[in-house]
C-alpha cells in the first residue's frame, strides 16, 4: 500500500480521512483564421476571424462539459495580429489594432478529474468540440499536457480508512470520516493509485496553504505520528505483507 504524509485535512476542526485525489492536466488551445481589414469580417472572404472561433470553443466547452468531480478552467487567453505564448506557458504576448482580423488566438487551461476513465472521456469531449463545427474561415486545434492522475476512491482505499479508524478507536480519538475528494488537490500518491492501495493525508495540519500566510499546526504532529506508527504496525503484520 501506499500512505502519503502530505497535511492533514480538517473540517470544521474535526480530523477528516482522505481516500481520493483529483488529476491536474493542461491544455492548449489554439484557433487560426483569415487576417484582414475589419470591415470585411464575417464575409465569405474573410470569415469570422480566429477569436471569434476561439470564443466559439470556449463557451461550448463550458455548456457541453459539466459532470460531477470534474472542473475545467480557461487561465490565459490571447488573440490578434500575432499571439506567442512564451516556453513556460504563462504569458501570451500579443499585438494586434481594432481594425484588424485577428488571424490567431491562444488559450491555456486545466481540468480535473476523480478517475482516468474520466479524464479519457473528457479529453475525447474536448476534441470533439474543437473539431466540430468551425466558424467560416477558421480552423483550430488543442493539444494536452497529462500532469498528475487520478486518485479514484476505492473499496481498498477505504478497507485502509477502515484500519485507521480502528486506529482512532484504540488512542480515543474521534472517526475520521471520508472527505470530499473536490477538497484535496493533486498528489504524487496519485503516479501508484492504480496498483496499490493508498490513504492521504497522515502530515501534520496546516492553514493558509500555498500562500504567505501559510502555519503548520505543530500540535497534530503527535496524534499523527501515533496513528501512522500503529497504523504501519499492524499492517506490516498482516499476512502475506512481510
Amino acid at each position: 500500500m501506499a500512505l502519503d504524509f502530505e497535511g492533514l485535512s480538517q473540517e470544521n476542526g474535526k480530523d477528516m480521512g482522505a481516500i481520493a485525489r483529483r488529476s491536474s492536466n493542461s491544455w492548449t488551445l489554439t484557433a487560426t483564421g483569415k487576417s484582414g481589414h475589419s470591415s470585411g469580417i464575417f464575409s465569405a472572404s474573410a470569415g469570422d476571424g480566429a477569436v471569434y472561433e476561439l470564443a466559439r470553443i470556449i463557451v461550448a466547452f463550458r455548456k457541453g462539459l459539466p459532470e460531477p468531480n470534474l472542473t475545467f478552467n480557461v487561465g490565459l487567453i490571447g488573440g490578434g495580429q500575432s499571439a506567442d505564448m512564451d516556453k513556460d506557458g504563462v504569458r501570451i504576448a500579443v499585438t494586434g489594432k481594432t481594425n484588424i482580423i485577428p488571424p490567431i488566438a491562444v488559450a491555456k487551461g486545466d481540468f480535473r478529474t476523480l478517475s482516468e476513465e474520466q479524464t479519457a472521456r473528457v479529453r475525447d469531449k474536448m476534441q470533439a468540440i474543437v473539431g466540430a463545427g468551425h466558424l467560416p474561415g477558421t480552423s483550430a486545434s488543442i493539444a494536452f499536457d497529462m500532469g498528475y492522475p487520478s486518485m479514484a476512491p476505492t473499496e481498498g482505499n477505504r478497507a485502509l480508512l477502515s484500519k485507521l479508524n480502528g486506529v482512532n478507536a484504540d488512542l480515543g480519538l474521534a472517526t475520521m470520516p471520508e472527505l470530499d475528494p473536490l477538497k484535496r488537490g493533486a498528489g504524487d500518491i496519485s503516479f501508484v493509485s492504480q496498483d496499490v492501495d493508498g490513504l492521504i493525508g497522515l502530515g501534520v495540519t496546516s492553514t493558509g496553504d500555498h500562500s504567505p500566510a501559510e502555519q503548520a499546526d505543530l500540535s497534530s504532529m503527535k496524534r499523527q505520528a501515533k496513528r501512522a506508527a500503529i497504523l504501519m504496525s499492524r499492517l506490516a503484520e498482516e499476512k502475506g505483507r512481510k
